[in-house]
C-alpha cells in the first residue's frame, strides 16, 4: 500500500492571505496567529503576501485570482462572519464557503477556509485568541499540510517562473 500524506515544513512554499477587512479587531489577530504559523514552519516572510479585501463575501474572487495566478502553493482565506438579527449572516457565510471551495477546485491548489462563523462576538474573539486554539493558525497549518501533500500528488511539480524577454512567464509542470 502506497501512503501520502503532507508535511507540517513550510520551507520554500509561497502563501497568499486573503484578509477581510470587516470585523478587523478579529481578523488582525487570525491574520497574526496565521504569519507566526507559517514562519515558524519555514515560510520565508517575502514569501508571504497578504491581500486585504472589504468584507467576507470579497474573499472568493481574490482567492480565486491568486490561486491562478501561479505565484503560490496555498492561499488562505481569513475573515470572521457574526451573526446578527437578520438573515444576512447566513447568506454571506454560505456564499463565503462555497465561493472559497470552487477557488480551490478552479485552481487546482489548495484554498484554505479560515473563515470564523459564529453566533457571537465573544465566540469570534475566542477562536482567534492567539492563547487559545487560535483559528488563523490551523488554517495555515492545513494550508502547509496541503500545499506538500499536492506536490506529491503533481509529482512534486510546482509553477515554474522564467524570464522572458524581460516580462514573466509561468507555466505549470506536470508529473505523474
Amino acid at each position: 500500500m502506497k501512503r501520502r500524506e503532507g508535511s507540517h515544513d513550510a520551507t520554500g512554499l509561497r502563501f497568499a492571505i486573503v484578509a477581510s477587512k470587516f470585523n478587523r479587531f478579529v481578523t488582525n489577530r487570525l491574520l497574526t496567529s496565521c504569519v507566526q504559523a507559517l514562519t515558524k514552519a519555514g515560510a520565508k516572510g517575502n514569501a508571504i503576501e497578504v491581500v486585504w479585501v472589504p468584507g467576507a463575501f470579497e474573499i472568493p474572487l481574490v482567492a480565486r485570482t491568486l490561486a491562478k495566478s501561479g505565484r503560490f502553493d496555498a492561499v488562505i482565506c481569513l475573515g470572521a462572519v457574526i451573526r446578527g438579527d437578520t438573515p444576512h449572516f447566513d447568506y454571506i457565510s454560505a456564499e463565503t464557503s462555497r465561493g472559497i471551495m470552487q477557488a480551490g477546485l478552479d485552481a487546482d491548489m489548495p484554498v484554505v477556509f479560515g473563515v470564523l462563523t459564529t453566533n457571537t462576538v465573544a465566540q469570534a474573539i475566542e477562536r482567534a485568541d492567539p492563547d487559545k486554539h487560535n483559528r488563523g493558525a490551523e488554517a495555515a497549518k492545513t494550508a502547509i499540510e496541503m500545499a506538500t501533500v499536492m506536490r506529491q500528488l503533481k509529482g512534486n511539480g510546482r509553477p515554474a517562473v522564467r524570464e522572458r524577454s524581460g516580462a514573466r512567464v509561468v507555466s505549470r509542470r506536470r508529473g505523474g
